[in-house]
């Protein structure tokens, strides 16, 4: 699936403020419901927290990809938040975290939505995006500077696949 499609600018913040890592799950947790107002942001933030007991899920570098299964929903819906002043994320690498890109996805995982969480860690992975979303002043800059990432990340893919 096309990144374009799981996230939409109004789910896109740019220098939030967030007190603890708790904080910016529950903002998170507002951004995601945005696309489904059928479904309540208290219910997404409890899952989310619920999947971070399982394990952080910091990717290191300052970056951190809290995801939820969610009854209900029929597709991946997705957010992303810059934060204007780091928090602690529990992270492995010990960095505190600036970005934050979240994920529902239904309860019933099949191939497409195991795509989509391995296209947002590999994009999250990708040191000259992390530049230009750290750049970014407004949420509209931070979500071009996604959409930007999304499409330089998947021609490199194919040039590599390719062989060039």
């Amino acid at each position: 699936m096309l990144l374009e499609e799981i996230i939409k600018s109004d789910t896109v913040l740019c220098n939030a403020h967030a007190r603890s890592k708790k904080h910016c799950l529950e903002i998170l947790s507002e951004l995601l419901v945005r696309p489904t107002p059928a479904i309540a942001s208290e219910d997404i933030f409890e899952s989310l927290i619920g999947r971070e007991r399982l394990g952080c899920t910091s990717l290191d570098n300052g970056v951190a990809f809290p995801h939820c299964r969610v009854k209900g929903l029929d597709k991946s819906t997705a957010a992303l938040i810059k934060l204007s002043e780091v928090v602690d994320f529990d992270s492995p690498d010990g960095e505190p975290v600036d970005l934050i890109f979240g994920l529902m996805v239904p309860k019933v995982l099949d191939a497409s939505h195991h795509a989509d969480i391995c296209m947002i860690t590999t994009l999250l992975s990708d040191h000259a995006l992390r530049v230009r979303l750290r750049d970014a002043t407004t949420s509209s800059d931070l979500f071009d500077a996604l959409l930007r990432g999304s499409v330089t990340a998947a021609d490199d893919d194919l040039k590599t696949a390719q062989g060039s």
